[in-house]
């Protein structure tokens, strides 16, 4: 899948899928600094993800400070031709001063074998070696 880069970061469009629906998530930095996977709260509202009141909030920290979230379970998560199925996400507000709708983090790119080939801008995986 081809990236783009926006102020010299890599940014890639995904698909959510949770509960029979479906939503195109642009503008996804991808993010080898990032432990986890976090979508923003706007961007997954689309599939009906919203707090519950059972659900447990997290504080992450990062470059960006410090940060309250809440996980789901999703039915999927895609890029490009890679689909990983049940995969747990971070839901948060993500007001970083820039329009970024999620992180993806070392969490999906190792399960995947992602190959981050910066010459071509592309984000590829092992099971689709180029």
């Amino acid at each position: 899948m081809q990236f783009s880069l926006r102020g010299n970061l890599p940014f890639i469009t995904i698909t959510l899928g949770y509960q029979q629906q479906t939503a195109v998530i642009d503008n996804v930095l991808v993010d080898t600094g990032s432990a986890s996977t976090i979508l923003a709260t706007e961007a997954v509202a689309r599939v009906q993800i919203v707090p519950m009141p059972n659900d447990e909030l997290h504080i992450i920290r990062g470059v960006g400070g410090r940060e309250a979230v809440f996980s789901r379970v999703v039915d999927s998560i895609q890029v490009g031709q890679y689909k990983s199925s049940k995969f747990e996400i971070e839901v948060g507000g993500m007001d970083y001063g820039f329009q970024i709708n999620g992180i993806l983090g070392m969490d999906f790119l190792t399960q995947s074998g992602a190959l981050i080939d910066l010459q071509s801008m592309r984000l590829t995986f092992a099971s689709q070696s180029p």
